[in-house]
């Protein structure tokens, strides 16, 4: 059974956080796609909750966590992450981001390598071109909220054949997509727009897996190799899914986890 806890951040922010697993085991934190929610997980929970303290958490301004007004940063998601391994007293974790969490996870291993054991990076990229793109998406999602932006995601995060083989599950993520606050997700919008990370990419020391889509129109094979390429100690995965690899490929993205991780 989970257990199911409100952090606070330094900015007076609440973030909903999930807890399953053994307490003596060692900390995973999963940090979930722009416009999803810790929900997208669902896929890897089981088998990962049953070797894994597995934590989960609604980034800002998506799910049941809240976001202020205006543009959030990656410092800031980043620092969300921290807020919530000080507030169940973790020192060190293994951390799985994918898309936006991958983000995150690439800002820890730059900033806070102390606080990582393993790291793995899934769909992501250092740097997320152009920025105008991301105003146009913020300010389309402010003016006609969340609806036309969920059609043109899916097309995006998976397969022709995914979408037609599993139209309930791409209906899951549909609809957490609608449900997403415009404020919340313009913020995280903001926040990749404004992202570059190439420069400190070579920073990370810390042992990460980086998995990627072949067929990602969104963060490409070749974005995965830029982070493999510029860490000290990185490899590469690549599965045959778009964007959302976890829910199009679960039981591979979820063998290539566990394999990392140990």
């Amino acid at each position: 059974m989970a257990d199911a806890m409100i952090v606070t951040t330094d900015d007076r922010v609440r973030l909903a956080v999930e807890v399953r697993g053994s307490e003596g085991a060692p900390v995973l934190l999963l940090s979930n796609s722009l416009g999803t929610t810790m929900a997208m997980w669902d896929p890897q929970v089981e088998a990962l909750s049953q070797r894994y303290r597995l934590v989960r958490y609604d980034g800002r301004g998506q799910g049941q966590s809240a976001c202020p007004a205006g543009a959030a940063s990656m410092d800031r998601l980043g620092r969300d992450a921290l807020a919530v391994l000080d507030a169940l007293g973790v020192e060190r974790a293994h951390f799985c981001g994918l898309s936006m969490g991958g983000m995150i996870g690439q800002w820890l291993a730059a900033r806070a390598p102390e606080r990582l054991l393993r790291l793995v990076l899934a769909n992501t990229s250092a740097w997320m071109a152009p920025p105008s793109a991301w105003q146009s998406r913020l300010e389309g999602v402010l003016a006609d909220g969340m609806g036309p932006l969920a059609e043109a995601s899916l097309q995006r995060w998976f397969t022709p054949a995914f979408l037609a083989a599993e139209p309930d599950r791409a209906d899951w993520i549909r609809q957490m997509l609608l449900a997403n606050d415009p404020q919340g997700y313009a913020a995280c919008c903001a926040a990749i727009r404004d992202m570059d990370q190439r420069r400190t990419a070579s920073l990370n020391t810390v042992p990460t897996l980086v998995i990627a889509g072949n067929a990602d129109p969104a963060t490409s094979v070749a974005d995965a190799q830029f982070l493999v390429d510029a860490a000290a100690d990185a490899r590469l995965v690549t599965l045959p899914t778009a964007h959302l690899s976890n829910v199009e490929c679960p039981a591979l993205f979820t063998l290539a986890v566990i394999d990392h991780l140990g």
